[in-house]
């Protein structure tokens, strides 16, 4: 009896499970889209208070190529002028030539490195000191204040450049680099992201002087300037120049010429010594939510034409006051740095297209830029910017009131040989080495021949008669 209960249980459980195991390939027929759901982890996400892995962003690639390319600029400069023969042979000076230090990128394997013209303009001894720790007496083949920048040549080859990257395509929030040599410390690299583009800090305080800074939170100090900005790839984005600062060193800010303008500044020193700058002839203004409430502008756009000088590329072309200029080429330019930038990167006699916006119709025209002289000639002196100085003709009536026959008012002074010698605005320039002044060309003329020294003859308006003297590089 026993014997037959259990065979009975058995029999049961046998049927039992054949059935479960029918039921369960039949359920899963019918469910053939039916997965198992596993826990997610994605490889991006983290928690915040978590650091992210090394690997995922790798800064050895591009500073490896990088930093065999920024060579240390040490320069030496005159001795302080500012005490007398009778402190040196008496009080026991010494004579000291008082030394800078600074940045520079080399750009190609013959030898040509790039830098900020403040890094050696004024200096007497030039020497780079290249990653190797070899050391160059450097030549200067020409220097464009306008833009800071200076293009040196050192007798060497087989050296490592570093390549030009594209400043037009980098982004806000992009990772860059920084490379230089911070306080002499030779080799520096430090990270960081862009933070801004085409931002103009009012640091060049020159006529056509042209700011469109990258800017970036990469720590940058004195001795970075004339450094390179590169990207992760390794390749020279802009060329590092100033930094933001009460306190002289890092804060934060700093900026970086765009390499845009870099390869056109060195391509015209490699060629003529000095740029050929290209000129729109226009007056222009930011566009505010003001200004465009003012014009019955639709959208806050475009760069907002103030006037035209007369004879301009501008003018010839038809663009007028009031104008909205929106784009240079197939570039949009919403700000006055943008479109300078745009610009300096074509030469005098290079034909434009200017999209532009009057009373809410949108034209394009062509214009042919010029030189600051109002031609489109290739310019072989940059005799006047040395000078660094706005100027002005008088009327007949000016003239005859201070008992004139001829000469040029100094409208507005910077940086240059004029404030040094100790000329003040409002001085009216009559003679240039004894050649009577009636005109900027005639100073342009005189000085492109002079050789030496320069001899300013004028008058200001109170009537007092003053000379200046100074030297030409």
């Amino acid at each position: 009896m026993k014997l037959k209960n259990v065979i009975t249980v058995f029999v049961i459980a046998t049927i039992g499970g054949i059935v479960a195991i029918a039921g369960n390939n039949l359920f899963f027929q019918k469910e053939k889209n039916f997965k198992t759901i596993e826990p997610f982890h994605s490889n991006f996400a983290r928690y915040t208070g978590y650091s992210q892995p090394s690997g995922d962003l790798d800064f050895t690639f591009a500073a490896e190529k990088a930093v065999h390319g920024v060579v240390h600029i040490k320069t030496a400069y005159e001795a302080d002028q500012s005490y007398s023969l009778y402190d040196f042979f008496f009080n026991g000076r010494p004579y000291k030539p008082s030394a800078g230090s600074g940045s520079g990128v080399i750009i190609s394997s013959d030898g040509y490195i790039v830098t900020n013209n403040h890094v050696i303009d004024m200096s007497t001894e030039i020497e780079v000191v290249l990653n190797d720790k070899r050391s160059f007496r450097a030549k200067v083949i020409g220097k464009d204040p306008s833009t800071d920048l200076a293009l040196l040549k050192i007798d060497s080859k087989e050296l490592s450049p570093i390549a030009f990257g594209s400043s037009d395509d980098i982004k806000v929030g992009q990772w860059v680099l920084a490379v230089g040599n911070p306080f002499n410390l030779t080799s520096t690299v430090t990270a960081g992201i862009v933070s801004a583009k085409g931002r103009n800090i009012n640091i060049l305080e020159r006529p056509n002087s042209i700011e469109s800074f990258i800017q970036t939170d990469a720590a940058v100090n004195p001795g970075n300037s004339g450094g390179a900005l590169v990207d992760l790839q390794g390749q020279l984005i802009g060329i590092n120049a100033a930094i933001a600062s009460n306190t002289g060193s890092y804060s934060g800010y700093s900026f970086a010429i765009p390499s845009s303008i870099v390869q056109k500044v060195v391509a015209d020193l490699k060629e003529f010594g000095i740029v050929q700058r290209a000129l729109l002839g226009v007056s222009l203004e930011d566009i505010d939510a003001e200004t465009a409430k003012r014009l019955n502008l639709e959208k806050i756009q475009g760069v907002y034409v103030q006037g035209t000088l007369q004879g301009s590329s501008a003018a010839k072309a038809g663009i007028m006051k009031n104008d909205i200029i929106l784009k240079i080429g197939d570039k949009p330019v919403n700000t006055v740095s943008q479109l300078q930038e745009t610009i300096s990167q074509f030469r005098p006699g290079d034909k434009v297209e200017v999209t532009f916006m009057r009373q809410n119709k949108i034209k394009t025209v062509y214009a042919t830029l010029q030189n600051s002289m109002g031609s489109t000639d290739v310019v072989n002196s940059d005799a006047l910017a040395v000078l660094g100085a706005n100027f002005e003709e008088l009327s007949k009536s000016e003239l005859s009131q201070l008992g004139l026959q001829n000469g040029i008012r100094v409208k507005e002074l910077f940086p240059g040989k004029l404030l040094r010698a100790g000329v003040n605005e409002g001085y009216i320039i009559t003679h240039v080495n004894k050649n009577p002044v009636n005109s900027v060309s005639d100073i342009e003329k005189t000085l492109k021949d002079a050789s030496g020294g320069v001899y300013i003859r004028g008058i200001y308006p109170n009537g007092v008669i003053e000379y200046y003297a100074f030297g030409i590089d």
